[in-house]
């Protein structure tokens, strides 16, 4: 009897510990707040138009922000923390240090709103979500599904972010194996990297192929001849002023469209990952698709989005509904 019982300990034990181990993911719903919070879809719309109007570089900066917060340790606000004294958070590791202000400030103004309208309901995670959707439609983007019911992070360090995301001089292979580690096919990375159609870049992240490429020549061979000049004047200074910056998309910066595809075949891409994506031969043909056919590469960009804004979201225990997007809660 006394074995008998012992087997069914151990069976009762490993059995709550596969249960704990197969535990579904969260569910999201689009209705989430529905009750809880019936105001939630107008307040964040009303906050995201009437920033993108006064900043029409907004949805740009929301875009690369929820990026950076879903890639590393899913899309769970931890990008949105301040450090302290006693912890540097994402936000000042080296690659989060030239995320626009304006990506920040839509999310504190809607959250800010949202409080008044019903404290501790909405976390900061859904806010960011949903407004980065609003702000790719009201560019000329694709409407796709946001589900809610996120948690915020209880944690956000510096250290988690090296080797997560993207650098514009990484070679094609190690952008494709973390977009990979992700769970995105190569359709879905060239899809979601069509978000450079708007915004800018900084003139220091791509000077290492604009000035001094080789011995050979001074400029990558991957830009146009004509535009590698004009990129010079435009970041001659860009040593004494690190904010130099230009346009994704030179031909429509301010439309979301598929004009990047086009740029990038003609050698008008800003960054050596847009010249290695033109010419590597797993991604060209996706280039040369959504180049040609703008409705595919809203399909494909709407399902990516959908895809990457649930990865790695938190419930119950393992997040909170932060009082303020920047400081957790205790």
């Amino acid at each position: 009897m006394e074995l008998e019982a012992l087997v069914l300990v151990v069976l009762t034990v490993c059995g709550v510990l596969l249960a704990v181990e197969a535990a579904p993911p969260p569910i999201l719903t689009t209705g989430y707040y529905a009750k809880s919070c019936p105001k939630f879809e107008q307040i964040v719309q009303d906050t995201t138009t009437n920033k993108q109007i006064v900043s029409p570089t907004t949805a740009a900066a929301a875009l690369r922000l929820f990026f950076h917060d879903c890639f590393v340790g899913g899309c769970d606000a931890s990008v949105l923390v301040s450090s302290t004294p006693f912890n540097k958070a994402e936000r000042d590791a080296d690659i989060n240090r030239s995320l626009p202000g304006d990506g920040f400030d839509v999310v504190v103004r809607a959250k800010a709103a949202l409080e008044l309208a019903c404290p501790g309901v909405v976390s900061c995670s859904d806010i960011l979500a949903e407004a980065t959707r609003n702000l790719v439609v009201m560019t000329g983007g694709p409407f796709y599904t946001v589900k809610l019911g996120r948690k915020d992070s209880l944690t956000s360090r510096a250290a988690n972010v090296d080797g997560h995301l993207p650098l514009p001089n990484m070679a094609m292979n190690q952008i494709i194996g973390i977009f990979q580690s992700k769970g995105f096919f190569i359709s879905e990375m060239v899809a979601l990297v069509g978000a450079h159609t708007i915004g800018f870049s900084h003139c220091k992240e791509f000077s290492t192929i604009l000035y001094n490429f080789s011995r050979a020549m001074d400029s990558d061979p991957g830009y146009y001849p004509e535009f590698a000049k004009s990129l010079k004047n435009a970041c001659a200074d860009y040593h004494k002023n690190p904010t130099l910056s230009v346009f994704n998309d030179v031909m429509t910066p301010n439309k979301f469209d598929n004009m990047y595809y086009s740029n990038i075949q003609k050698g008008l891409g800003l960054l050596a990952s847009d010249h290695g994506m033109s010419s590597d031969l797993r991604t060209r043909p996706f280039v040369e698709l959504y180049s040609r056919d703008q409705n595919a590469f809203f399909k494909a960009f709407g399902s990516a989005m959908e895809k990457m804004s649930v990865v790695g979201v938190k419930s119950g225990g393992a997040g909170e509904v932060r009082r303020r997007c920047d400081a957790f809660n205790n």
